[in-house]
């Protein structure tokens, strides 16, 4: 502590202390046997109350001003701050040892301390202040918990967010990029339209141009196309335009290369309209074709978020029933959906389904947390590289979700802690501890069960859902 204490004004610290309920209607004579073995504390803003790392010898009470106590160890860590009136440190029973952060005075502040070797006698004298301060301990430990589970749940929220707007920005930027490009296309073809329309075409010749424009749209180069096949008809069709003095010719080329034209199909389109209007002819169809190509790029990008959007109200359940018949797979494809941008760097995802799964009885947001907070720490175990495997059975009325990965495994000297809350096998920082806590207590919520397998290059995680949630039973009428 970087603090000295002080010689206490016993009087004032009872008149002080009994003014904080924890204290309020002890015995006047086990009272002031515990007022005589506390002492006093004063800091002023700034000053290190408690460092992380000290042992925990001490019992405080805080009588004016306020500390706040952060976990140095994890820089994102909630602060918790302890105010005038407000028992902290250790308490009895506790098997605290060392102070888990520092805690600062942000007012000047004043404390009294008892330290813990009288806990004993104090328990034997006052045993209604134990049982209050055993109290105070329990409520300390829920609301600890309760933080730390928000900080985790905020933690999640804030990857997935970053994830999320990754993969929306990407169609987004495209179908802008694509937009863009569609505004000078559509200039292009005016113009060219004003030119072809002063070169004295008949009626089959425009309705000629119209056709292969159409004939030239339909094609599609199909996925396993060679690329020397495309780079050699895109030179063959070049030459072909530069013989024909059509201005532009290696821009025009490879738009028409890449919707299958060959040079006979403009020999075709040359004898049909002559060698004046072909260039304004190509220069149309070319901007016609580059603007469907464009227009399919803006719809596929328009889909892709579209289907971002649908998948994150299928993962939330978003304006449904918490409660409601869930289909398994697609909240696990949602997820899928959800994490893709952290399986893009190597992962592949086996997949292994029983098609015939029923829908089951459950909480579908809080289901897809448990594929969430799984399949994440999969994909840390791999280090982002590897196999994601998930396979889903029936086990009688039960359903079966299986996620596993050919990560290092689970050390077998933990295997048996990593379900407790706050143990992580993580870095510094790095998690909570509250991840798979968090599973357990969904999965028990569900009536469930859930359990681990694990070996080098084999992990899998079991989790097992009744189909059917039990009902509590209706009181008798008239009860």
């Amino acid at each position: 502590m970087a603090e000295d204490a002080l010689k206490v004004d016993e009087k004032t610290l009872h008149d002080a202390l009994r003014e904080i309920p924890v204290f309020a209607g002890l015995p006047e004579e086990q009272f002031s046997w515990l007022v005589s073995q506390f002492e006093e504390v004063r800091l002023e803003p700034g000053k290190v109350f408690l460092r992380e790392g000290d042992p925990a010898d001490w019992l405080f009470v805080m009588l004016e001003g306020e500390v706040q106590f952060h976990r140095d160890s994890v820089p994102d860590s909630p602060t918790f701050a302890v105010q005038a009136g407000e028992v902290s440190g250790v308490l009895p029973y506790s098997r605290l040892t060392r102070i888990g952060g520092t805690a600062r005075a942000v007012l000047p502040t004043r404390a009294a301390r008892l330290h813990r070797s009288f806990f004993p006698e104090l328990l034997q004298r006052l045993p209604v202040l134990g049982q209050r301060l055993v109290s105070l301990m329990s409520d300390r430990i829920r609301a600890t918990a309760k933080a730390e589970q928000q900080r985790d749940k905020l933690m999640a929220l804030g990857k997935l967010s970053a994830g999320l707007a990754h993969e929306l920005n990407n169609p987004a930027a495209a179908a802008r990029r694509a937009t863009a490009s569609l505004r000078e296309f559509i200039e292009t073809v005016r113009g060219a339209s004003l030119r072809l329309g002063r070169h004295p075409l008949s009626n089959e010749q425009r309705e000629f141009i119209v056709t292969f424009e159409r004939e030239a749209g339909k094609y599609q180069a199909p996925p396993e196309a060679d690329p020397l096949v495309q780079s050699d008809r895109e030179e063959r069709i070049t030459e072909w335009l530069e013989a024909h003095h059509v201005t532009e010719s290696w821009k025009l080329a490879s738009v028409l290369a890449e919707a299958g034209v060959e040079t006979p199909k403009l020999d075709t389109l040359c004898a049909t309209l002559g060698e004046a209007a072909l260039g304004d002819a190509l220069t149309r169809i070319t901007s016609l074709l580059t603007i469907g190509r464009l227009v399919a790029e803006i719809e596929n990008s328009v889909t892709r978020i579209s289907d971002l959007v649908r998948a994150i109200k299928e993962y939330s359940y978003m304006d449904q029933a918490p409660v409601q018949e869930v289909d398994v797979h697609q909240g696990i494809e949602s997820t899928l959906t959800i994490l893709s941008h952290r399986l893009k760097a190597g992962i592949s995802v086996v997949r292994d389904y029983d098609r015939n799964l029923p829908l089951v009885c459950a909480y579908g947001g809080e289901l897809n947390q448990v594929w969430t907070n799984l399949m994440d720490n999969a994909i840390d175990a791999m280090q982002g590289k590897g196999q994601l495997r998930v396979r889903t059975a029936r086990e009688l009325d039960r359903v079966l979700v299986e996620i596993g990965d050919n990560g290092p495994g689970v050390p077998p000297e933990v295997e048996d802690r990593i379900f407790e809350p706050f143990f992580t096998t993580k870095g510094v920082g790095e998690g909570t501890g509250l991840g798979l806590d968090t599973v357990c207590r969904i999965v028990r919520k569900h009536h469930g069960e859930i359990k681990v397998e694990s070996r080098p290059g084999d992990t899998r995680f079991q989790v097992r859902i009744p189909i059917d949630q039990p009902r509590s039973t209706p009181p008798p009428a008239g009860s």
